[in-house]
């Protein structure tokens, strides 16, 4: 045998299921870049309009944003909050 425990092993895999979790935060980044730029062509097409592209552009943002928040808190409590260690 290798000297490889079991909580050894539950170790590598949280790391590495955290790794993963923290894979959305590219989405995260897309999804925010997408929106500010569309918000952006939308302001230049009509400069009136900017206050309530600002609002909806904001809240599009706040709610990208909460996936990455729940990818973050899934990465932390796999790494130090794990029942199984």
């Amino acid at each position: 045998m290798t000297g490889i425990t079991g909580t050894d092993l539950i170790a590598a895999f949280s790391a590495l299921g955290a790794g993963l979790a923290m894979i959305a935060m590219i989405g995260v980044g897309i999804g925010i870049g997408f929106n500010a730029g569309k918000t952006v062509e939308s302001t230049a097409r009509q400069p009136e309009a900017q206050g309530t592209l600002l609002k909806l552009m904001l809240i599009g943002v706040a709610l990208t944003e909460t996936a990455g928040i729940f990818a973050l808190v899934v990465a932390i409590m796999l790494l130090f909050a794990n029942p199984l260690l």
